[in-house]
C-alpha cells in the first residue's frame, strides 16, 4: 500500500437489482448426494435438526447451517429432516417435519402455512409432516435399517450431547441390533466445495462488503470514533442489500488493532494510528470476510509501512499457494516464512485462514484444497508494545488453475 491513501475504486452507488440465489433444484441435488452416501453406508438413515431455540425480540432464530444447506429453510425452529435412502416409497426418502401450527403464538411471532401443495412447492419437498408424527416414522425407518448415521459435527467429551445424536442413541437403544455410525465427514466435505451459485452469492456479499469499506475509508480520520467507522460500513451493507452481518465488525485503532477479536469499537482515532477493520456482509445466507488496515492520517510511518508491506507480501505468497492438492498448513507456511524472515514471527499469532460459506468459519473437511472451495487468507502482525496491528484478509476461490481473489476490488 502506498504511503498516501488511495481513493477506493469501488462505486458507492447502489448495486444492480440482479442478484444471485440458490434455486430449489440445488437443495434437492444436495439431499440426493447425502442419500447416496447413506446408501453406500448400508442404507443408513440420517437426521439433521434445524435447532430448537426459537427467536426472540432480542435475537432472531437462525437454523443450523447443515439444515440450511440441505433445505434452504431458516425460519422453522424445531424442524427436522429425516433421510432414508431405502424407503420403499420414493417420496418418503426425504421427510421434512415442522412444528404444529399454533394460532395464538403465531399472532405474536408470525403466520405460518398449513401443510399442503403450496408449502411442498415452496420448499421443494414432497413429504412434509408435523413433528407429532416424527417418532412413529423414525421407528419405522430405524427398525428397517438398523443403521443410524450421525451427520452432525462431533464435539469433545465436555460438551453436551447434541440433540441429533441424543435422538439417534435413544432410538437405537430401543431397537435390538441397531447401531449409530459416524458419517460426520459427509456434510463438511459437501459444503466445502461450493457450487457456481454459491460462489456467486459469496462474491455478491463481497461486492457489498466493498461498498462498506469504501464508506469506512471516508469515515476514517483523526478525531472520529471507531464506532463511526463501524456505523458507516454497516449502513452501507444495509443500503446495498445485505440484511445481516456475517459477523460482528471489528474496528480497532492503535493498540486496539492488536487485539484479534476486538469488539468494543468505542475509542477515538488518533493521528498516527493504524486502524484494523475486519468486517463482512452476508448475502443469500453466505458470508464475506475482509480485513483492511488503514493509516488514520492517510500516511504510514516508516515502521508501519515495513510491517504492512511484510504482511502484504506474506498474503500474496499465501494466495499463490492456494492450489488444488495443497493443505492449509502449507498455505500458512508460505506466509509464515516471509513474516519470520522479516523478524516478526513471534507477532503472527493465528493461522492463515479458514473456509468460508454459510458460516464465516465454515465447515472444514480437513482435507487438501479442491476447486470450488473458498477460503480466507489473512496474515497479520500484532506488536502491542508499539501499538501496531496489521492484518490483510481476502476471500479466495480455489480453481483448477490460479486462485481467484473474490474481494480483489477492495483496495489494499
Amino acid at each position: 500500500m502506498p504511503t498516501r491513501s488511495r481513493r477506493s475504486t469501488t462505486s458507492s452507488r447502489t448495486l444492480r437489482p440482479s442478484v444471485p440465489t440458490i434455486a430449489l433444484p440445488e437443495f434437492a441435488k444436495r439431499r440426493e448426494r447425502v442419500l447416496g452416501q447413506l446408501a453406500r453406508a448400508g442404507n443408513a438413515i440420517g437426521l439433521v435438526l434445524a435447532g430448537e431455540v426459537a427467536g426472540s425480540l432480542d435475537q432472531p432464530f437462525r437454523a443450523n447451517a447443515d439444515f440450511r444447506y440441505l433445505t434452504g429453510i431458516d425460519d422453522e425452529p424445531g424442524a427436522m429432516l429425516l433421510l432414508d435412502p431405502a424407503h420403499p416409497v420414493r417420496s418418503r426418502r426425504v421427510q421434512l417435519y415442522l412444528r404444529p401450527l399454533n394460532p395464538e403464538v403465531e399472532r405474536w411471532d408470525g403466520l405460518r402455512e398449513t401443510v399442503g401443495q403450496s408449502l411442498r412447492s415452496k420448499y421443494g419437498v414432497e413429504t412434509i409432516l408435523r413433528t407429532g408424527a416424527f417418532g412413529r416414522f423414525l421407528l419405522e425407518s430405524a427398525r428397517r435399517s438398523k443403521r443410524l448415521a450421525c451427520l452432525h459435527a462431533l464435539a469433545s467429551h465436555t460438551a453436551p450431547v447434541s440433540p441429533d445424536l441424543a435422538i439417534l442413541r435413544d432410538s437405537a437403544a430401543r431397537i435390538p441390533g441397531a447401531v449409530v455410525i459416524d458419517l460426520s465427514s459427509v456434510l463438511p466435505s459437501l459444503r466445502a466445495v461450493k457450487s457456481a451459485d454459491e460462489v456467486r452469492c459469496i462474491e455478491h456479499a463481497g461486492r457489498i462488503t466493498g461498498l462498506g469499506f469504501a464508506a469506512a475509508r471516508k469515515a476514517c480520520r483523526p478525531g472520529a470514533n471507531e464506532f463511526d467507522v463501524q456505523e458507516a460500513i454497516e449502513h452501507a451493507y444495509r443500503t446495498n442489500g445485505s440484511r445481516t452481518l456475517a459477523f460482528r465488525t471489528i474496528a480497532g485503532g492503535g493498540v486496539n488493532g492488536t487485539v484479534l477479536h476486538y469488539h468494543a469499537n468505542d475509542c477515538p482515532l488518533r493521528d498516527g494510528d493504524l486502524l484494523v477493520i475486519d468486517s463482512g456482509a452476508a448475502f443469500g445466507g453466505y458470508a464475506s470476510d475482509v480485513t483492511r488496515t488503514l493509516a488514520v492520517s492517510g500516511r504510514f510511518t516508516a515502521r508501519q509501512r515495513l510491517v504492512y508491506d511484510t504482511v502484504l507480501r506474506a498474503q500474496a505468497a499465501a494466495i499463490r499457494a492456494c492450489r488444488p492438492g495443497a493443505h492449509m498448513s502449507a498455505v500458512d507456511q508460505a506466509a509464515r516464512k516471509i513474516i519470520e524472515a522479516a523478524g516478526f514471527g513471534d507477532f503472527f499469532l493465528h493461522g492463515i485462514g479458514h473456509h468460508l460459506g454459510l458460516e464465516v468459519h465454515d465447515s472444514d473437511p480437513a482435507t487438501p484444497l479442491e476447486p470450488g472451495m473458498v477460503v480466507t487468507i489473512e496474515p497479520g502482525i500484532y506488536i502491542q508494545s508499539e501499538a501496531i496491528g496489521v492484518r490483510i484478509e481476502d476471500d479466495v476461490l480455489i480453481t483448477r488453475g490460479a486462485p481467484r481473489v473474490l474481494t480483489a476490488h477492495i483496495p489494499k
